[in-house]
Parts: C-alpha cells; structure tokens; sequence
C-alpha cells in the first residue's frame, strides 16, 4: 500500500480505497503473467472505527475524513474496508483459480 497517498482537497492524507484494490489486482496480474507465486500482501489497517482511506462500501468521503481521522502518519483501512478488501481478494483468487485450476509449479520458480 505504501506509495499510493493522495492530499485530499481538503488536505487530509488518504489513500483511495479502488486505488488499493487496482494495485492488488495487478500485482496478482503480474504474479501470474510471470508464473511467480505472490507470496502475501500486507495492509495498513487498523481495527478502529477510523475514516483514513477514501471509499469501501461505507462510502468515506473528502468531507468524513475529519470525522475519525486518527493517524500520525499514514492513513490506515478501518477494519470494514480491510475485511471488503480482504473478500474482494479473496474472490478474485478464486475466480482466477477456477479458470486454471492450477497454480504456478513452485519447482520452476525456485
């Protein structure tokens, strides 16, 4: 996730959450166009009930951010944004999996 913060035109740090999710897609994209395994992916997330990160499904807009903006240095996923992200990824795998029902031989990759 780190790399992908915006300014807000209200000045806050954030981060879009479809940026997030675009980036995860394609980092997938990649891993299997090289026939690489992806190995994890790791989020700044927190528990809390905050409002960082732009988007998800409780539709964090510019003007919330203020709301419960807590962080004293990058914007974290609140725990529903990570969880959606979590299930969003979680079903593309899926998805890509059913497709070819294999993945990469990790002897080749080694």
């Amino acid at each position: 996730m780190h790399g992908n913060t915006i300014t807000s035109s209200n000045g806050y740090k954030t981060r879009p959450f479809d940026n997030i999710l675009s980036e995860v897609k394609q980092f997938f994209e990649i891993h299997a166009a090289e026939r690489t395994y992806a190995g994890g992916v790791h989020f700044e997330m927190t528990g809390q009930d905050v409002t960082e990160c732009l988007g998800g499904a409780q539709a964090i807009n510019e003007v919330s951010l203020g709301d419960r903006y807590h962080t004293h240095c990058d914007p974290r996923l609140n725990a529903s944004q990570a969880l959606e992200l979590a299930f969003l990824i979680a079903d593309m795998l899926k998805e890509n999996f059913s497709k070819t029902k294999n993945f990469p031989d990790m002897a080749a990759v080694s």
